[in-house]
């Protein structure tokens, strides 16, 4: 049967799965890491790219190949095809300023919702075209095209057999991944040119939008499918319908779900997506997540399993030692210039396992204000992303949560989402192939309300 490929172009590594077609059986793998930081040359996912494909062993004996990427990230073109600046990923701030004016200049968050689905935040692609605009005016001007991290990848891949390269024109996306730009419509399913325009003063061009199992095009005798956002592949790579709830605790922290129509959040604090299969993903979406938990264990010099280990040897609520987990600023609520604090520090609650319980407990409750702010209610919740791989936060979620907790089997899902959407593409079926839904591990405890309204009241201080 035939090989499929699922690319991972994510905030921190590079993952390549290669599957086989008809079952969605994993065959072999790799990986490779991304330069850290928040402003990156896109010629370093090109290099890691390469580099885990080569892990993977190769792509002599596959057909078809997807990629899904970061959301968000800006990637600037000059006429040529050349980058113009290092690419602004979603989680640069920088561009906090311009996404204000942005929503005051259309008339509101209302405005922008009825427009687009969201209300612009510093991650959104319409709020870094304005600050390039505003703060490097050079840049702007020689800029002929924009497009997001799996565009220009997938771009990439079309014209590795093409020694002078590919014209802008072949730029493509997805419905999914251009949900997220800021000037893509999920109720028209077209681009407001007239909002791009209003972020940059001029009209770049922007990569053309495939249909779900449409495909890229070909290279070498290898098929590139459309491709799309990292959230959008997860959904696709857990065989989500209408109805389920995911939360992801990686780099971001996502809280999502499937939904039969486009929805509009005038608040802003639930982006209204497509998603990669002609539905709709609404999503509520975190700075921090799994780097809270590297934070605390670098904090107490001890590792992952033992921050479990001291979480859990913690009672519940941590005796009202409360962390609110905004390390890295915040894009839900919208403070990009917040820190994180510490509340209830007494010589009581000065040990290591009330610091790592408040810690678990903190980051779950800031993904629990996250999964509440959706529209639609799901009697469980599948927990998914590296921080899924926790005991404590396995264990402690369900309380906080109010509701039991399913944790997929451990696999590279928006990866496996990307070959997914390359399998479908293959195949020119109606449907995506139906690759075995993933087991899972059930997790229930009895809430703990009080551990949620501790955290709130910490919030207002």
């Amino acid at each position: 049967m035939p090989l499929v490929a699922g690319v991972d172009s994510s905030t921190q590594s590079c993952k390549v799965v290669v599957l086989d077609a008809s079952s969605g059986q994993v065959v072999r793998q790799g990986r490779a890491a991304h330069p850290e930081g928040t402003s990156v040359d896109p010629a370093a996912w090109w290099e890691a790219l390469t580099r885990a494909v080569h892990e993977a062993g190769g792509l002599d004996d596959v057909a078809a190949i997807g990629v899904a990427g970061q959301q968000h990230g800006m990637v600037c073109l000059d006429e040529s095809g050349n980058v113009v600046r290092d690419a602004l990923l979603w989680n640069d701030t920088r561009s906090a300023g311009a996404a204000r004016d942005l929503v005051g200049e259309l008339g509101g968050g209302a405005a922008w919702a009825t427009a687009v689905g969201s209300v612009p935040l510093a991650s959104f692609t319409v709020s870094k075209v304005r600050w390039l605009a505003e703060h490097e005016p050079d840049h702007a001007r020689r800029t002929a095209a924009v497009c997001l991290p799996h565009d220009w990848l997938t771009w990439r891949l079309l014209g590795r057999s093409s020694p002078a390269g590919l014209p802008l024109e072949r730029l493509t996306t997805d419905r999914g991944d251009a949900s997220g730009t800021g000037y893509w419509s999920p109720f028209t399913e077209s681009y407001r040119y007239d909002l791009l325009e209003l972020a940059m003063g001029s009209r770049p061009a922007v990569p053309r939008v495939l249909g779900p199992a449409e495909a890229a095009g070909e290279a070498g005798g290898l098929l590139v499918a459309a491709g799309t956002g990292d959230n959008m592949a997860a959904a696709l790579g857990l065989g989500l319908r209408p109805g389920d709830v995911v939360v992801s605790i990686g780099t971001s922290g996502t809280a999502f779900a499937v939904a039969d129509r486009p929805g509009a959040d005038p608040g802003g604090l639930v982006a209204g997506f497509a998603d990669a299969t002609g539905r709709f993903l609404p999503l509520v979406c975190t700075l921090n997540a799994a780097r809270v938990l590297e934070a605390a264990a670098a904090m107490l010099g001890t590792d992952l399993a033992r921050l479990d280990s001291l979480a859990l040897s913690a009672p519940g609520g941590a005796d009202g030692l409360v962390l609110v987990p905004y390390l890295e600023g915040e894009r839900t609520p919208n403070l990009p210039d917040a820190t994180g604090s510490l509340h209830g520090l007494t010589l009581r609650t000065a040990t290591p396992g009330h610091l790592a319980r408040a810690t678990v407990e903190g980051l779950l409750c800031h993904l629990a204000d996250a999964l509440e702010a959706l529209p639609v209610k799901g009697e469980r919740v599948l927990l998914i992303g590296g921080g899924a791989g926790s005991r404590a936060v396995r264990e402690i979620a369900p309380a906080v949560f109010g509701r039991p907790v399913a944790v997929p089997a451990p696999q590279e899902y928006v990866a496996r989402g990307a070959a997914r959407q390359a399998a479908w593409a293959l195949s020119g079926a109606s449907e995506p192939p139906d690759w075995p839904t993933p087991g899972t591990t059930e997790h229930e405890a009895a809430p703990e309300p009080a551990v949620r309204d501790r955290y709130r009241q910490v919030l207002g201080l």
